[in-house]
């Protein structure tokens, strides 16, 4: 599995709380000990509850409940703001703590990516930070330092798992595009956080709908309404209640991701599910189509060497300044992803740049259906019908048809239509379609 190990170990000393700092990528190349971050928190329970939910995330298995040692976001700082993110230990719940501007009081926010450990002794230390305690937050020579000099713990260095790579990609793909459903204030959205179901609670799912009386969850359809499937999956939000200024939904009333962002005092907490609460996110294969494209993977080259920890990617001026078709920029940026290198921020309605140790070969090792398919093309098991295409069975049983618009006979499409991303004859289709004659 690969990993990135830190470069330090984590301690809390009298200076304060110190979590060891993996070797980052900056714009300027990969430095040991970058620094991105050095100033005082503005709201600083705000902050250290925020820390604190992710580390509640990652720690949970939603699925048969089951505790986990795993507490080790991924940090990246884009010049104006800060971005944690991790996922469960089941897969299925992403989470992104964004520190805005105004949630610092002085310093100074640089460029990079790296992941931290939170642990037992870490989460003491942010628990006991009250409203009105000065907090420092410093990301640099001596890795992640949050002050608050009370207690002495020392972390073990950390690994981020290879599976949290595709989960990033898929997460960027899925909540890509979804629809803004409903926005609501303080007090609505505080009542729906203490009315959730606790995380040891069983799956619970309903519609979630705004109406005059706040928001409700509906057993049934109702008109506005976001299907959220095992709601408990949004507990961990309840720590930070009392700060909760404001919630926004993106999805719809069909099975699918949802996104639920909570507003919080020089913050947003994003919470990102799929549309069970068994499946994850580093197996949906939603990045596929886009993968196929015949010079997805040159254009990806391009595409990165213009990235700079970019907040929010404007797609046009890429396309300008790598002279490519604006389509062709989109899907580049869908290989960037699958290689943990973007993300999508719903708020925003764009991209936002992460940096992550390249794999070349990452696209083909996480989705053997693109390679399948690639093989199907090469060897020539693609044959255009007169009403659609014939594509030879991998298996080497009878041969697959394939329709507009993506329908395919084989067992695999039967089983998950296009909800799992296209099948590999359908891929195979898509390359063959757009290989010269």
């Amino acid at each position: 599995m690969p990993t990135r190990a830190f470069a330090t170990a984590s301690h809390l000393g009298e200076d304060g709380l110190t979590l060891g700092l993996a070797p980052a990528l900056t714009p300027a190349g990969v430095v040991d000990d970058p620094s991105f971050f050095h100033g005082f928190a503005t709201h600083p329970q705000v902050l250290a509850r925020g820390l604190l939910t992710l580390a509640d995330v990652t720690a949970t298995r939603y699925v048969q409940y089951t505790p986990s040692t795993l507490r080790d976001p991924v940090l990246t700082a884009h010049g104006d703001r800060l971005r944690a993110e991790c996922f469960s230990a089941c897969n299925s719940v992403y989470a992104r703590l964004d520190l805005l501007p105004d949630g610092f009081d002085s310093g100074e926010v640089g460029h990079g990516t790296t992941n931290v450990d939170i642990g037992l002794a870490t989460r003491t230390a942010l628990s006991r930070v009250g409203r009105e305690r000065l907090l420092h937050l410093d990301v640099g020579r001596d890795g992640l330092t949050v002050s608050s000099p009370e207690v002495t713990a020392v972390e073990r260095p950390v690994v981020m798992p290879g599976r949290w790579v595709r989960a990033f990609g898929n997460v960027a793909e899925l909540h890509h595009g979804l629809p803004h459903a409903f926005a609501v204030g303080t007090v609505p959205a505080r009542a729906f956080v203490a009315a959730l179901p606790a995380a040891t609670s069983a799956a619970r799912t309903g519609w979630v709908v705004a109406d005059r009386t706040g928001v409700r969850v509906s057993a049934r359809p109702v008109r506005g309404g976001v299907l959220v499937s095992g709601l408990h999956r949004l507990s961990a939000v309840k720590r930070l209640l009392p700060h909760v200024t404001g919630m926004t939904v993106h999805g719809d009333a069909d099975p699918g991701p949802v996104v639920v962002a909570f507003d919080v005092p020089g913050a947003r907490l994003v919470l990102g599910l799929t549309d069970e609460a068994w499946r994850g996110h580093s197996g949906e294969g939603s990045l596929l189509t886009a993968l196929a494209g015949e010079t997805v993977a040159e254009d990806a080259d391009l595409v990165s060497a213009l990235l700079a920890f970019e907040p929010v990617i404007e797609i046009p001026r890429l396309a300008r300044e790598a002279r490519l078709a604006e389509p062709r920029v989109r899907a580049a940026l869908a290989v960037l992803a699958a290689d943990g290198r973007v993300g999508w921020d719903t708020h925003e309605e764009a991209w936002f740049h992460r940096e992550l140790p390249h794999d070349p070969d990452r696209v083909e090792k996480d989705n053997p259906r693109l390679v399948a398919a690639r093989r199907l093309v090469a060897d020539g098991g693609v044959v255009r019908a007169a009403d659609g295409w014939t594509v030879r069975s991998r298996s080497g049983g009878p041969d697959h048809r394939v329709a507009a618009g993506g329908r395919c006979t084989c067992p695999w499409f039967l089983a998950h239509g296009t909800g799992r991303g296209p099948c590999a004859h359908v891929l195979a289709v898509q390359i063959a379609s757009e290989a010269p004659a």
